[in-house]
């Protein structure tokens, strides 16, 4: 009678729920992933000018990116200086956001000026330019 009791209690398998863990992590996983600010970067690389006055810029922007040799880029594609009115348009329907100009410094200050006047005639009130003294957070 006892080995009955012991075979008994060996055959016995224990199992560990993982439902809940899983439904914890998930859960985390969907905080974090709602909760992270997102930055669209413009996909080239600009050589900043210098700025003694910088200041960090702590809201959703629209980042515009013109190359050295005078090419507009928006989120890593080519968009040309008549693609800057429609995007910052549409942009600004879905939020109140600053549009921030990143020139390369060998740009000539006749184009700064044309995407400047791009992003005006679109609606924006808030325009920037950045530099090298500005520190994205």
């Amino acid at each position: 009678m006892l080995k009955e009791t012991l075979r008994e209690e060996k055959d016995e398998t224990v199992d560990i729920n993982l439902s809940p863990m899983i439904d914890c992590i998930f859960i985390l996983l969907i905080f974090f992933i709602l909760t992270t600010v997102f930055v669209e970067e413009t996909g080239i690389r600009v050589e900043r000018p210098d700025a003694a006055s910088a200041v960090p810029l702590e809201q959703e922007s629209i980042l515009i990116a013109i190359s050295d040799d005078g090419r507009v880029f928006y989120g890593g594609r080519e968009i040309g200086m008549s693609g800057i009115r429609p995007i910052v348009q549409r942009l600004l329907v879905l939020a109140d956001a600053s549009v921030i100009i990143q020139a390369d410094e060998k740009v000539t200050h006749g184009v700064f000026a044309k995407a400047y006047g791009e992003a005006i005639a679109a609606g924006a009130t808030n325009i920037h330019f950045s530099t090298k003294g500005e520190e994205r957070r």
